[in-house]
């Protein structure tokens, strides 16, 4: 798996789809590889008055169903982010700070098998409601599985370093809402980019290749810069593990091992396996919730 690039057509017609196969074919030589289905639903819970906030703390969560996995990403508006209480905090206290909120604003989970979250809030009576639903048993609620929406296309390689996906955006009642475009650049795990927001000339200048000449094309790169994503990634026992790790290796004193310095390692994050996908997941998410799709 390689570095992966996002992009939303936000005006694609319906036929779109048939137009971006036939320009990969025509003019990249694309081999097709497969079908590319994905499913989002999303869910709210309203849990009342929130003690110094006059308006009602409504969390929001929405699921992405990709493959074996499910990305959950949950949204708490009365609850802090992990920045506020960084710069909150003086120097030399940031975690003494960050032990504090019972959570962040944003939780973002990795969950299997597909349909075990539904059958979790069934067996609670858990307060979530699709988010067109305003009354109901709650155990109702969570069986109805939210509001679905579902990205249904193709997946294509080009050459032996791409995998272009793309498909239609298709809501529940079968509104076509764009399409979604991904391309993975195979050889590097890591990509680093000398932009702010994380965007890669490279990618886009792919994505933009595989788009059909249409008049009036409306497309948007989805980024996230490391900084947002180290953010989403952050829990406190892996804080507190490597703050563990880093006195330890303190203590030994290696007075014959150097040099390693500079040799790269994993870290959590890599576009490795199901990290790749949680990225990505998460880009799809933030994409669909920013034009209130979702």
């Amino acid at each position: 798996m390689g570095f992966t690039g996002l992009a939303r057509w936000v005006n694609a017609p319906t036929t779109g789809l048939d137009q971006v196969r036939e320009n990969i074919h025509r003019n990249h030589d694309g081999k097709y590889k497969g079908k590319w289905h994905l499913s989002v639903k999303s869910y709210r819970s309203t849990l009342g008055p929130v003690p110094g906030f006059q308006y009602l703390a409504e969390r929001t969560m929405c699921t992405l169903t990709m493959d074996d996995n499910v990305f959950v990403l949950l949204e708490d508006p009365s609850a802090p982010t992990r920045a506020d209480v960084l710069a909150a905090a003086p120097p030399g206290r940031e975690m003494e700070y960050l032990q504090g909120p019972s959570h962040f604003r944003t939780t973002f989970l990795t969950l299997k098998p597909p349909g075990s979250l539904e059958q979790l809030m069934t067996q609670l009576n858990a307060r979530w409601m699709s988010v067109r639903q305003t009354a109901g048993n709650p155990a109702q609620r969570a069986q109805t599985g939210g509001q679905q929406l579902l990205v249904e296309g193709h997946i294509f390689s080009i050459g032996s370093d791409w995998l272009v996906r793309v498909g239609n955006v298709t809501l529940a009642g079968g509104a076509t809402k764009g399409m979604l475009l991904e391309a993975e650049y195979l050889p590097l795990p890591v990509l680093t980019s000398p932009m702010a927001d994380g965007t890669s000339e490279l990618l886009s200048n792919l994505l933009l290749s595989v788009l059909p000449n249409v008049r009036d094309a409306k497309t948007v790169a989805v980024t996230i810069s490391d900084t947002q994503w180290e953010d989403v990634l952050w829990t406190r026992d892996e804080e507190e593990a490597n703050r563990a790790k880093a006195n330890e290796a303190e203590a030994v004193d290696e007075l014959y091992v150097y040099g390693h310095e500079d040799i790269p390692e994993k870290k959590a994050g890599d576009w490795f396996g199901v990290d790749r996908d949680r990225r990505s997941a998460y880009l799809i998410i933030g994409a669909l919730k920013s034009e209130g799709i979702l």
